[in-house]
């Protein structure tokens, strides 16, 4: 009776240890019942719309070019400047922006401060452009988000923050760029820490589920912190198989030890 007991035991220890498709699988919806027709368009989902906002201590970089003679341009020479600073080194690219104050504002030669925070990039741009257009010849401004960054952390195969050279990047593709997710990780209950203005927003979204594509944190934001939790099953299966040859080898030793000591 005592051996159908620890049989028992030793089931249910391992088959709680193990880790289904179910947990590894992303975007379900049914995949693991049935198979689906091979190519054609099963299901189709509308993306919600993203548009990343300037906030406060983002970073832009602006760049300047015209026809006006180079004397007269002030916009031009300050960015040929910039553009050296920059060169030094790769990281260095953010002493080329300007950074956005406490009020929402960056400065501009001549004009003053200019209001951004609020626009998205390409708003910024136009606005950029309009005041460009009052003292230059056929000028062309171009603004780019300089230190767009995400933080993965937990159940990854690299944590670290991720700085990214695209404004519109998707939760998935933070993930794969920190080398994906490990077999130990719970896609169910992702966390995500959001900054918004002066409070961070925590949300949770569930990556085995195909209604992700429909969720509104599809897309990551600046300076999202996200927060992959271990499986249960990590315990048992890190640590179980080690403790167990430990205890099973003390065991052999203290059965050893009494037999010699019998003789």
């Amino acid at each position: 009776m005592r051996k159908t007991h620890v049989f028992f035991l030793l089931v249910i220890i391992l088959t709680s240890a193990c880790v289904t498709n179910r947990k590894h699988l992303y975007f379900q919806k049914d995949d693991l019942k049935k198979k689906y027709p091979i190519d054609t368009t099963n299901r189709s989902y509308h993306l919600h719309d993203f548009d990343y906002r300037i906030q406060t201590n983002d970073i832009l970089s602006v760049r300047y070019q015209s026809l006006t003679q180079k004397e007269f341009d002030f916009l031009g020479q300050q960015n040929q400047q910039s553009s050296y600073m920059g060169n030094v080194y790769i990281g260095g690219a953010l002493l080329m922006g300007e950074l956005v104050d406490e009020r929402g504002e960056i400065p501009m030669p001549v004009v003053g401060k200019v209001k951004v925070a609020g626009l998205s990039v390409f708003q910024v741009q136009d606005t950029l452009q309009k005041i460009a257009d009052r003292y230059l010849d056929a000028p062309i401004v171009k603004v780019r988000l300089l230190n767009y960054r995400v933080t993965v952390l937990g159940e990854v195969l690299k944590e670290g923050s991720i700085m990214l050279n695209n404004n519109r990047v998707s939760l998935p593709e933070a993930i794969g760029l920190s080398g994906g997710l490990n077999d130990f990780a719970d896609r169910s209950n992702v966390k995500i820490l959001r900054q918004v203005n002066s409070k961070v927003e925590v949300h949770y979204v569930n990556l085995l589920s195909e209604d992700f594509l429909n969720s509104p944190y599809y897309y990551v934001h600046q300076n999202d912190v996200i927060i992959v939790p271990p499986l249960r099953q990590r315990p048992y299966r890190l640590y179980f198989g080690q403790n167990l040859a430990l205890v099973l080898s003390a065991v052999s030793i203290l059965l050893l030890v009494i037999t010699l000591n019998r003789k």
